[in-house]
């Protein structure tokens, strides 16, 4: 029981008629709690506001990348268009070409020229391949 009453004097004297702290919190007068609160009101504006701003700058750069990739796809959708329209008037001529005797004959030529240059080159590179020290 003297420790209690010792413990107690001892607050006392730490705190100095402070007991507001034990039942929640220092009682402040009015005017000094509203400006504080006024402080940090225009704080939270201040923040709100950097953050808006900040989100304005990030939407706008948002919407400069979007045009600038619609426009990237435009340009891209025409170079398609402009290849299928010269790799469709290359097919026709090439069915033109096989559709003649003596072009056929020239078709076959230049497949097989194609296919011995292919197996001749891979023929090498199997040699080398094989032939060549490794480290």
């Amino acid at each position: 029981m003297s420790y209690r009453r010792d413990n107690q004097a001892a607050r006392s004297a730490l705190f100095d008629g402070l007991d507001g702290i034990e039942e929640g919190g220092l009682r402040a007068s009015s005017s000094y709690s509203s400006d504080i609160n006024q402080h940090d009101n225009e704080k939270a504006i201040d923040t709100l506001k950097d953050k808006v701003s900040f989100l304005k700058r990030l939407s706008g750069d948002i919407h400069d990348e979007v045009l600038g990739h619609n426009r990237l796809l435009d340009r891209m959708g025409n170079n398609m268009d402009a290849s299928r329209g010269f790799l469709s008037g290359t097919v026709n001529r090439f069915k033109m070409v096989i559709e003649k005797k003596s072009s056929r004959k020239m078709c076959i030529l230049v497949a097989s020229l194609v296919t011995f240059f292919v197996v001749f080159y891979n023929l090498i590179r199997l040699f080398l391949y094989f032939h060549v020290k490794q480290p």
